[in-house]
């Protein structure tokens, strides 16, 4: 009779190559060939991935946010038969950061919420 050995052990991965820390998870089966099974996507083992270049996107969001806001605002003083002015507030909001679906943990989601209201002139 073979002798059957069971153990638990946790693996923690720290790593700014998402790409090669998902493949490596995806070849766990060749292990599971040679008899060494591990469990995957059990609910307290699954991948975490983190966003960490907040502060790299922040200026490009802010902009187009502020770009797109500009346009919206040109729209409404045309259907006004008004001219658009100069800002008169504008509040940054808030970012938020989500996963793209349950299915692309991996893929990462950045929105941001801006306030920018205008002056219309008649």
């Amino acid at each position: 009779m073979r002798f059957r050995y069971s153990a638990n052990q946790t693996i923690n991965v720290y790593s700014k190559n998402v790409e090669l820390v998902r493949s490596a998870i995806l070849n766990i089966s060749s292990l599971n060939k040679k008899g060494i099974l591990f469990r995957v996507n059990d609910y307290d083992s699954k991948a975490q991935y983190f966003f960490t270049n907040l502060n790299e996107v922040k200026p490009i969001m802010i902009e187009e946010a502020t770009r797109k806001a500009r346009e919206v605002a040109l729209k409404f003083a045309k259907d006004s038969n008004s001219k658009l002015g100069k800002i008169k507030k504008a509040r940054q909001g808030q970012f938020s950061i989500s996963s793209r679906d349950q299915n692309t943990q991996h893929i990462k989601k950045v929105r941001v919420v801006s306030t920018v209201e205008y002056y219309l002139d008649d």
